[in-house]
């Protein structure tokens, strides 16, 4: 059995084509899309403005370790591009970064590293 990790993966595209009623729909919305919507979900967290030129997607991704990000990211992708067809949202291609979440390093500010105080 292989190791799962957690990835966190941003999906961001540029709307394209969008019909009249889309348009109407996302500035309709548009403010439970703004900054404060931006959360990592399994579900995608859908962000944009009301200009409607970009919008970018946040995924929690779980998937084998041994597959990495570049999958992790395929996945997310693919989750955006669903959700953005069953809406009937027009959009241009579709690029991701995704971070492993478990091998990420923390640095914590303030914290000693030898005994001394």
């Amino acid at each position: 059995m292989s190791t799962q990790h957690t990835y966190r993966v941003i999906v961001r595209g540029t709307w394209d084509g969008l019909t009249d009623e889309a348009r109407a729909r996302l500035l309709s919305d548009v403010d439970l899309h703004g900054l404060s919507a931006m959360q990592f979900t399994e579900e995608g967290s859908l962000t944009y403005d009301r200009v409607l030129k970009h919008f970018s997607f946040r995924f929690v991704v779980v998937s084998d370790a041994e597959d990495g990000e570049e999958m992790a990211s395929a996945i997310a992708e693919d989750r955006a591009e669903t959700l953005l067809k069953e809406q009937g949202y027009g959009h241009g291609e579709l690029r991701s970064t995704a971070t492993d979440m478990d091998t990420m390093k923390i640095n914590y500010k303030g914290r000693q590293t030898s005994g001394a105080a």
